[in-house]
């Protein structure tokens, strides 16, 4: 395997890792299900995702050092192991790493929300969403009459 294409496993499987822990996961796993499914139709490749992003959750949670490290080794692996077999390209496996990347720099990124509200007057809180169940709100309105 030339040195590009290691580099590229061992950047996909990075990205790859990383992703497991973030709420992008399951964005990432869907890419991941519809690019492996070709050479793996009884999707065990995708049970065995999921079962290093358990490892892995839990090795963060124990505070194991180690578990990331052996995570991204197994699939920069697995990654080489489909180049070798031919069972995916060099650019298949780019335009995936391409999307991972893409994933992982949303999910750095902190959301930001803005809202501006026009017209009238409001003497509370003001929510904007799509749905919500069981919330009270207490507010002091300070120009309604005291009793």
């Amino acid at each position: 395997m030339d040195n590009e294409l290691a580099a590229l496993t061992a950047s996909g499987a990075t990205t790859l890792v990383s992703l497991m822990v973030t709420d992008s996961w399951t964005h990432a796993r869907e890419l991941l299900r519809r690019f492996l499914t070709r050479n793996d139709p009884g999707n065990s490749t995708i049970t065995d995702l999921d079962a290093a992003r358990a490892r892995l959750l839990a090795s963060q949670s124990t505070g194991h050092p180690h578990g990331a490290r052996e995570t991204v080794e197994h699939w920069d692996a697995y990654l080489r192991h489909l180049l070798e077999a031919r069972a995916v390209s060099g650019a298949e496996l780019r335009e995936l790493l391409t999307s991972l990347q893409r994933l992982q720099s949303e999910a750095a990124r902190p959301g930001t929300v803005h809202n501006n509200i026009n017209g009238g007057v409001q003497h509370g809180p003001v929510i904007q969403s799509g749905q919500i169940t069981g919330l009270t709100i207490h507010a002091h309105h300070p120009n309604l009459p005291q009793n």
